[in-house]
């Protein structure tokens, strides 16, 4: 039975970290005190010291010898079941679904694996269960931190590739054309397939009709770099702490007062880019969620992607390409191949309003209405496009700051608790002053993100309502029914029923900001999801209690 007593307990963990969120909100929101670019830098503190060193401080401190095997069991078995019925979902429905809608569902299929399975188990997780049954919540917790950041979130990255990769080579090579596709080499500079920066694709065919493909950046991505220098502008990093980070679901980008005189764009030479999706965003960490404002010389929430299209009326080999709406000179024309003799005007300022690379619009009243490439889309084999996935998630990986001090927390741990080493008192006080400010600056940085939206519900709240009974409803049931499975019971069932009631994990939503899919349902998942979870925790914690 739970009493007053256990209430307060739990009360007196939780308060002071939303309290360090709502200060933050107000400080935004309400009294001005910081402006967008200074909460980019509390953030950046927050993304590359503070949580990757909390999170170091938590995993080297636990035992990996002493693991719940049946309580990591069947965490995973509620993964693992998740992931079962949303393929056989997606396989059953595409067979009689088109192309477009059989990618579609792809995109359902991590956007839900997101909402129902990755909570925030490190910043909320652990005081509210510590709080809740007592400190060897902790060591569970931890445990689930280690899979997540090890396992789990590579997998959702992975997803993420392939489905970036897939989408790069329906835009490449529709139809059949991509079944010959025997190797792919990734130029240096490519740490992602994600968009953000524009890319594109270089193919040669050997004498067996095999083809290799090159993906290096575009030459308007070259032409992007040196003309912000000569402009005044800093140009971007390849790096996953650039410190570019994610504020807003659709925060507009400032323009200078040069970007009604001259655009990028204008310049672009005629070799389509490989990038399907031109996100505007730059790279950021795993727990980013503010930018620091860049500046631009066009607006990137305004200006789709570059699209090159093949006109009915125009000579083989020839495309179009659309500019920006009443940009001068809106409409190019290109020579198909990266071989091409640069981009020629052919009228100013029409709107035509092409799609892809496969498709043009033969309705100006309906653009819906477009004509597909006849033929099924192909893909390359299973090991080449698993050697490329590999390429760049290994890439991404390698400048994410948590990678690290998950693998170097267990490294630690395995040896400590192995030998008997202690960490050294200089470096044990070094690492704990950093990992004490870890929990307040996660939940202060939240309270900058929530400030800093146009919308709590970005979402809608039909769909909001959908996500936070995933979240909140079959989150649990799917953890419980895993739980029995295994044989869990009493404290530690307690346990999985209310971790899986977190909310939203912070992760999912920036890798879901950075690949274009569905930023609004995990955005909306972090912010509302953050203020109606200690309700909804503590009514499973008296449930259960009873």
């Amino acid at each position: 039975m739970i009493t007053w007593e256990d209430f307060y307990t739990v009360m007196c963990a939780m308060v002071p970290l939303y309290f360090a969120m709502f200060v933050a909100y107000g400080s935004v929101k309400w009294w001005k005190i910081f402006t967008p670019e200074q909460c980019s830098g509390i953030n950046r503190f927050v993304a590359t010291f503070a949580v990757p060193v909390l999170s170091f401080h938590f995993i080297s401190h636990n035992n990996p010898y002493q693991m719940d095997s049946r309580f990591i069991l069947a965490d995973t078995l509620s993964k693992l079941l998740v992931l079962v019925i949303l393929s056989v979902w997606a396989s059953l429905s595409a067979a009689c679904a088109g192309r477009r809608r059989r990618a579609g569902r792809l995109d359902w299929v991590i956007t839900l694996f997101s909402v129902g399975t990755l909570p925030n188990t490190l910043v909320m997780g652990i005081p509210l269960l510590r709080a809740m049954y007592g400190d060897f919540t902790q060591s569970l917790m931890v445990q689930l931190v280690v899979l997540q950041c090890i396992i789990w979130y590579t997998l959702l990255l992975f997803l993420f590739e392939y489905r970036a990769a897939t989408m790069l080579i329906e835009d490449q090579f529709p139809g059949t054309a991509a079944a010959a596709i025997a190797k792919f080499d990734v130029d240096g500079d490519i740490i992602s397939l994600d968009g953000r920066d524009p890319i594109r694709a270089e193919s040669e065919v050997d004498a067996d009709g095999r083809i290799r493909v090159r993906i290096r950046r575009s030459i308007s991505s070259a032409l992007d770099s040196g003309l912000s220098s000569s402009l005044g502008i800093t140009p971007r990093r390849l790096s996953n702490i650039s410190g570019a980070e994610i504020y807003s679901v659709n925060t507009p980008v400032r323009q200078p007062a040069s970007a009604d005189r001259f655009t990028v764009r204008d310049i672009t030479l005629g070799c389509r880019s490989a990038s399907p999706h031109l996100s505007g965003y730059a790279s950021s960490d795993s727990y980013s969620l503010q930018p620091t404002p860049r500046a631009s010389n066009f607006n990137e929430m305004e200006i789709s992607t570059p699209v090159w299209v093949r006109s009915p009326a125009a000579p083989a080999g020839l495309l179009i390409r659309q500019q920006s709406p009443g940009a001068p000179g809106a409409l190019k024309l290109a020579w198909e191949g990266c071989g091409g003799q640069g981009d020629k005007d052919v009228g100013g300022g029409q709107d035509l309003s092409f799609r892809s690379t496969s498709k043009f619009v033969v309705d100006k009243e309906d653009e819906e209405e477009e004509l597909e490439v006849e033929g099924d889309q192909e893909m390359p084999a299973a090991f080449v496009m698993l050697r490329l996935i590999l390429t760049v998630l290994g890439r991404k990986l390698s400048r994410n700051p948590n990678t690290y001090s998950s693998i170097l927390g267990l490294l630690w741990s395995l040896i400590s608790f192995k030998w008997g080493v202690n960490m050294p008192t200089l470096v044990k006080e070094s690492i704990k002053i950093i990992s004490d400010a870890g929990l307040g600056m996660a939940m202060f940085s939240l309270g900058l993100f929530m400030a800093l939206q146009p919308r709590i519900i970005a979402c809608g709240p039909k769909m909001a309502a959908i996500s936070m009974a995933i979240r909140f409803l079959s989150g649990p049931m799917v953890m419980s029914v895993a739980s029995m499975v295994v044989g869990l019971r009493g404290v530690r069932l307690h346990t999985a029923i209310v971790q899986a009631a977190l909310p939203q994990g912070i992760v999912p939503f920036v890798f879901a900001r950075e690949y274009g899919l569905h930023p609004d349902i995990l955005s909306t998942g972090v912010i509302f999801g953050m203020l109606v979870s200690l309700p909804v925790t503590l009514l499973y914690y008296i449930l259960l209690g009873l």
